[in-house]
């Protein structure tokens, strides 16, 4: 019998492999896009399931959104969240957007601390 923590490291490996082909994907369809990133923060997995797309400035950001890009990025959110076994159910509450520019201008580009002030934010 496998323990909950592994099972839950095996699901961590997993969503990591399917979010790396999202963004890779993502990467060469949507301009702008540079990284996504996931966290759970101190919230039980996967309720607490953050994941972040991120552009290199603000206005390819808006641009994405304004676009229906988002509409692409929840899609390979979803199917991310499919392949690893959990509930597509939680994206409207899980997915988040930034960009580089406005974390160096909040966080002077510290991404945990940027993470960290959005989750509190949005929890």
């Amino acid at each position: 019998m496998v323990s909950p923590k592994r099972k839950q490291q095996q699901i961590e490996r997993q969503l990591i492999a399917s979010l790396t082909d999202a963004c890779e994907t993502a990467k060469a369809e949507i301009p702008g896009f540079s990284w996504l990133t996931h966290d759970n923060g101190n919230h039980e997995f996967p309720a607490g399931l953050r994941v972040t797309w991120i552009f290199d400035t603000q206005a390819n950001l808006d641009r994405a959104l304004a676009s229906g890009d988002d509409h692409r990025m929840r899609a390979l959110t979803r199917v991310a969240l499919e392949e690893t076994g959990i509930d597509p159910q939680l994206i409207s509450a899980c997915l988040q957007f930034d960009s580089e520019e406005a974390c160096r201008k909040a966080r002077n580009g510290d991404w945990l601390a940027r993470l960290a002030q959005i989750r509190r934010t949005r929890h």
